[in-house]
């Protein structure tokens, strides 16, 4: 995803964190000052794709370029919309204009200065056919968009944009680097160059991206010197690494959060943090499929799961089952939505309305000759996936369908799988953040090549109310929008949307500055430091 989605990626709201204390008496004899140097050491499951933001459509790409690049805006802590490379902004009273007013004085990693063209150079590549990214949407709406001068950037729109002002929390590129060129053979896809917090050193495919600390960032440097993203696809590995140092971060599952951390020489090397995060876990039906066209079929997969038992089995009660798009403490959030409790009886029921029923007796449920069989992928290294997976296999076999369960390499699971649609159903999440709008996932317009509506749903309603709740402002008025396109989802069941999980991070005892807030923890990841007398490493 790019930019705006790895930032939403972290936006949650903090339910309980522990901290470390010193034992009652003691003192302790570090400063704990802030200081420049050290490194930080994080696992991920996955390699980056591309550090071109605007090509990129995985996490593992998105935090890396969420480091190298700047947009014009982002969220604060408090999920409220602050500047980035704008210093302010006027919106007009018809809501149809945004003036932008960027910071002087900004220099791109190779020294280049940073202007207004940068932004309108992006912009132009958004809107670009020629550019096969899928984030194209909210900079199609823009009527106009022009840099009157080298610190002023402004856009109007041919009516109300909702997102607006938060979509230009994009990744701003840079013109001179990429002017003339194809940006699908740029070389800073590989060797990016930003105006963020951190400049890229290396990218040793499926070992390590290094950055380093960008001494001349604009909002002064960050103070750990080194970022290292170690590429390690199994979880059990990163949870090793994890505790004998080879990592100061990893997302824990809810088994190493629960019963593998409650040591006290765990607690004295690491801190744990829990939150419901924004975001959700689904199995999506590729709707051009035809065993998966009528709703009815989609209706009975989905009373045949046992959410609770995924949550309970799986997720050792951390998190909750999802019903929808957004999560249940969302404002969004519509609670009248009709649910799915698990019923295997009412799956076989409508299973059976829409012609699948065992003709030869052997178990399995089949329709004009053919059996119900089909295949759920998902990536390798996420064990809640494919743990909920072989959970969803049994109780699928238990109503007559045969369902097989493949495991794939990540990089290889986009390109060969989910990006040209070469698959019956998967398990996949997604990130969201306070904005409602969800045109391009759920859109009829977005089923394109690398779109994210790639399940290949079309609903007329659900367009048109896509269109137009983006177009409000008012949050009352949006809610009743968002309330009926809800409805039409859980009704049609083009998901079956599984959990919204807890975010269960360990970070390094060793980082301070660490202020658990509405967005989380790693909003102000720039503040974090290591005290001098805790430096682990000495580059």
């Amino acid at each position: 995803m790019m930019r705006f989605w790895a930032m939403l990626l972290v936006l949650f709201i903090v339910t309980a964190c522990t901290t470390n204390e010193q034992p009652s008496g003691m003192e302790d004899p570090v400063d704990k000052k802030p200081a420049f140097g050290d490194t930080f050491i994080e696992g991920s499951i996955g390699d980056a794709s591309t550090l071109l933001p605007i090509l990129a459509s995985d996490s593992a790409s998105s935090e890396i370029n969420g480091l190298v690049y700047s947009g014009l805006v982002r969220y604060d802590g408090d999920l409220e919309i602050v500047g980035e490379l704008a210093e302010s902004w006027e919106i007009s009273e018809d809501n149809l204009t945004i003036t932008f007013h960027l910071r002087k004085g900004v220099k791109w990693h190779d020294g280049s200065p940073f202007t207004s063209a940068d932004v309108l150079f992006t912009y132009q590549l958004y809107i670009d056919p020629e550019t096969p990214t899928a984030y194209a949407e909210s900079y199609l709406q823009v009527k106009k968009a022009e840099a009157p001068d080298d610190y002023t950037f402004r856009v109007t729109y041919d009516q109300p944009y909702a997102p607006a002002l938060m979509s230009w929390a994009f990744s701003v590129l840079p013109k001179h680097l990429l002017e003339g060129k194809k940006i699908t053979e740029s070389e800073l896809a590989r060797h990016p160059v930003g105006t963020g917090p951190y400049r890229f050193v290396e990218w040793q495919s499926g070992e390590k991206i290094v950055l380093e600390a960008n001494r001349d960032y604009f909002e002064g440097s960050p103070y750990i010197k080194r970022f290292v993203f170690r590429i390690i696809p199994d979880t059990s590995t990163q949870f090793l690494e994890l505790q004998t140092g080879g990592l100061d971060f990893m997302t824990l599952s809810p088994l190493q959060y629960d019963r593998q951390t409650d040591t006290l020489a765990f607690k004295r090397l690491f801190n744990k943090y829990r939150y419901l995060a924004f975001g959700y876990t689904y199995l999506g039906y590729n709707l051009k499929r035809p065993m998966f066209q009528d709703r009815r079929v989609r209706q009975a997969l989905t009373y045949a799961i046992d959410k609770q038992e995924i949550i309970n089995g799986v997720l050792l009660g951390y998190g909750e089952a999802a019903t929808g798009p957004y999560k249940p403490d969302a404002w969004v959030y519509n609670t009248e939505v009709p649910r799915y409790d698990y019923n295997p009886e009412k799956a076989r029921q409508l299973l059976a309305e829409a012609g699948w029923s065992d003709t030869d007796n052997d178990g399995i449920l089949d329709k004009n000759g053919a059996p119900f069989q089909f295949t759920i992928v998902t990536n390798q290294g996420n064990d809640l996936r494919s743990k909920a997976g072989e959970i969803i296999q049994r109780r699928f076999r238990q109503v007559g369908v045969d369902v097989q369960l493949r495991i794939i390499e990540w990089a290889t699971f986009l390109k060969e799988f989910i990006n040209p649609g070469n698959f019956d159903a998967t398990i996949l999440g997604w990130s969201g953040g306070p904005e409602p709008d969800q045109f391009e996932i759920w859109h009829s317009s977005k089923t394109g090549p690398r779109e994210l509506n790639f399940i290949g749903y079309k609903n007329p309603e659900v367009d048109m109310l896509l269109e137009k709740g983006r177009r409000i402002f008012d949050q009352d008025e949006r809610k009743l929008i968002y309330d009926r396109f809800q409805r039409i989802l859980a009704e049609d069941q083009p998901y079956t949307f599984l959990f919204v999980g807890e975010a269960l991070p360990a970070v390094a005892s060793r980082f301070y500055g660490i202020e658990p807030t509405a967005a989380g923890i790693r909003y102000n990841f720039n503040q974090w430091y290591v005290p001098q007398g805790l430096q682990k490493f000495s580059r």
